[in-house]
């Protein structure tokens, strides 16, 4: 339970006058930057509409997403109007299905020519489930642009640290993004492997909103949804390049522990809404914020067929939000999915390779039991 207080940073160089702005002043935009600020560097966080921010002036607090926590006094609001020609980092904070308008926009919003652009969406972006980075690269090049991951429960993240991962092919941009966060007492891993960080995300909000739609129907039913869901979109995420330790670890499952756990977490309780007949456009009304798995599951199963690549249990959760597939017909799918078989190691000769001993163990026991004479 958080009683509130900031955990203790560690003493690392302080980025000198460096500036970030988060685009986006939702609870995880909100928490990012009270996190830059603690972190050391000059914070800003943009709001979508001017009288948000004035709210957040007034109150110093963000009461309607993250309220009870505190906006330090160094944290500058603003409406996103003010433009990011000021910016040494813009960190994206906005739903996924959004995100592509905004990319677009950047440019015009004075983005400074050397700023890095951070997403922290764990969707994907219309039309064709392009994983954000992508997007971003194609627009900025390769060595601006990152992703953050990792389970990041936005108010715990705030007052007991979380396990982020900041995810960038350009090294010196990782290690600074991780620093950042480290000094405000919140653990960050560095990787190289921003699109198998960001598919690992949207696996997990997928994951965590068809445990929720499966749950009310059995614990097994609902972890083989999980496991069916993961198992597919690492398929597609191995043909992209990406490497197995982004859905392993802090981004894949430690995110979907947190996200299948966690009493507030907005996919969970999506897919328990779904299970009991709330159509999926009344949903996020209901909750009070946007469910980015809502959007990205339809998006990241038009992303594996466009691939050639089986996803039956993906398909059928992106019909089962659009209402194409009845509940019971969901879980009966998952119940009865049998994944593609194992990719067996054959020698050069096509023979399969020598039984290790406990196989060959295995086959002496098998052949007393048939009671074969060359057993001994």
């Amino acid at each position: 339970m958080s009683d509130g207080r900031q955990r203790p940073s560690l003493s690392l160089p302080s980025p000198v006058a460096r500036r970030a702005i988060v685009v986006g002043a939702g609870s995880f935009g909100t928490a990012v930057a009270v996190l830059l600020a603690r972190g050391g560097l000059r914070a800003t966080l943009q709001t979508r509409t001017a009288e948000q921010a004035r709210r957040l002036l007034e109150d110093r607090e963000n009461q309607v997403y993250l309220a009870g926590v505190e906006l330090p006094r160094e944290l500058r609001i603003e409406g996103i109007d003010a433009g990011l020609g000021r910016a040494d980092f813009v960190f994206l904070a906005v739903p996924s299905d959004g995100l592509g308008k905004t990319i677009r926009a950047l440019t015009k919003s004075g983005l400074d020519s050397r700023a890095a652009v951070i997403s922290l969406a764990k969707g994907l972006t219309s039309p064709d489930g392009v994983a954000p980075t992508i997007l971003l690269r194609e627009r900025f090049g390769e060595a601006r642009v990152a992703c953050i991951g990792g389970p990041a429960h936005a108010r715990e993240m705030v007052s007991e640290g979380a396990g982020l991962v900041a995810a960038s092919t350009n090294e010196e941009l990782a290690r600074a993004i991780a620093g950042v966060f480290t000094r405000a007492g919140v653990v960050c891993e560095q990787s190289n492997d921003p699109v198998g960080v960001e598919l690992a995300g949207a696996a997990k909000n997928a994951a965590g909103l068809a445990a929720g739609a499966t749950e009310a129907q059995g614990l097994n039913a609902a972890g083989a949804a999980a496991g069916h869901i993961f198992a597919e979109v690492w398929r597609y995420a191995e043909a992209q390049g990406a490497r197995p330790e982004s859905m392993l670890g802090l981004a894949g499952t430690g995110d979907l522990v947190a996200t299948v756990l966690a009493p507030q977490s907005r996919n969970r309780r999506a897919g328990e809404l779904l299970a009991a007949g709330v159509p999926a456009d009344e949903i996020p009304e209901r909750i009070g914020q946007a469910v980015e798995a809502l959007e990205s599951v339809p998006l990241l199963a038009r992303a594996l067929a466009n691939a050639g690549l089986e996803a039956t249990v993906t398909e059928g959760l992106a019909q089962l939000i659009s209402g194409e597939l009845p509940l019971d017909a969901w879980v009966g799918l998952v119940r009865t999915t049998v994944p593609p078989p194992a990719r067996w190691r054959r020698r050069a000769n096509g023979s399969q390779p020598a039984a290790g001993s406990w196989a060959r163990l295995w086959e002496r026991l098998g052949a007393v039991s048939r009671g074969d004479s060359q057993a001994s």
